[in-house]
């Protein structure tokens, strides 16, 4: 599983982030996805690493711009924050 931390510009709130959650899930077979208009990021977690290019087709034609996307082994984290 991995961990792709997607930097989207153009979140302003709560419902921004829902957008951009929905846009993902409809793009991609993905386990998890969260967003924060505040940090200006999307983490999604997949079996398999997304491209920048193929996140920016599901993302941008909703108004928003990706900006980067890095992508990483997902570490699930044990009791108390510490990973396993």
């Amino acid at each position: 599983m991995v961990q792709i931390t997607v930097k989207v510009e153009g979140m302003a709130c709560g419902m921004c982030e829902s957008h951009v959650n929905d846009a993902v899930r409809r793009a991609f077979p993905v386990k998890k996805v969260t967003s924060s208009h505040k940090r200006g990021e999307t983490v999604i977690l997949a079996e398999e690493n997304i491209s920048v290019e193929q996140l920016r087709s599901a993302i941008e034609p909703m108004g928003y711009r990706v900006l980067d996307a890095v992508c990483g082994p997902y570490v699930k984290k044990g009791l108390l924050g510490f990973g396993r």
